[in-house]
């Protein structure tokens, strides 16, 4: 089960690239259930999400290179490519997911917080330096960001 919330960003910590990060790509080959090919680095998954927001099921399986450069051609809408910035959260065990969006949706930057349980992420104060929450705002959600239409 993942549990996040998920924020709009007014804006970047300062000493943002003290921070490990990560560069992902990831596509979609089925939005309804949520069906996505991601490149970590060098890691490479197929992941399966269920319906909901702030709570869902999910399930990752490992890929090899091979598999993962097959099946991100067979991905619909956009590939979305990101670099995720790993920031402790001072005083508690939780770390904010900080993804910086790549061309077409920069100058996109939304930040993600994962939590144990449903009461932990409902009493969760967000740091000054977020914006709007958008857990619940599906435009915000990478599914319906590849399927986005550029002009």
């Amino acid at each position: 089960m993942e549990i996040e919330r998920k924020f709009l960003i007014r804006r970047l910590p300062e000493d943002l690239e003290q921070y490990p990060f990560r560069l992902l790509e990831q596509g979609y080959l089925n939005t309804d259930p949520v069906v996505r090919v991601r490149k970590e680095d060098d890691d490479h998954y197929l992941t399966y999400k269920g319906k909901g927001f702030l709570a869902r099921e999910e399930y990752n399986l490992p890929l090899n290179a091979e598999a993962y450069a097959h099946l991100i051609q067979k991905a619909d809408g956009n590939i979305i490519r990101k670099k995720r910035y790993r920031i402790p959260i001072e005083g508690t065990d939780l770390t904010i997911e900080l993804d910086v969006f790549d061309a077409p949706f920069a100058p996109l930057i939304l930040a993600e917080v994962e939590f144990e349980n449903i009461a932990q992420a409902q009493a969760f104060l967000p740091p000054e330096w977020f914006g709007e929450d958008v857990t619940e705002n599906r435009e915000y959600s990478n599914s319906y960001l590849s399927r986005k239409e550029f002009s």
